[in-house]
């Protein structure tokens, strides 16, 4: 082989490496720079999602300590017809 082949052969496994490191530099940096943009989106959406439900509640939901079935009528008509109130379960008693 003469000396302008292995020069050429040479400038060329050395352009091929160099091409190679910056590629996988680019690389590894553009999903280092995705995740980070994926988690700052996350967050972002978890903050935005608290505020809108603190304001969308804010004085619309009644109160924890009220019972709406507090006064509620008895309407259960067995309570009121039961026959069997004065007898006794066990007769060995």
């Amino acid at each position: 082989m003469n000396k302008k082949s292995i020069t050429i052969s040479s400038v060329a496994i050395v352009i091929i490496i160099v091409f190679s490191v910056v590629i996988y530099f680019y690389l590894v940096n553009k999903n280092n720079i995705k995740t980070n943009i994926e988690q700052n989106a996350d967050k972002a959406a978890s903050e935005s999602a608290k505020v809108i439900t603190d304001s969308a509640s804010k004085g619309v939901l009644p109160s924890v300590t009220t019972n709406p079935l507090e006064n509620k009528p008895d309407i259960n008509p067995v309570d009121k017809a039961n026959p069997f109130k004065d007898v006794k379960t066990n007769p060995f008693e």
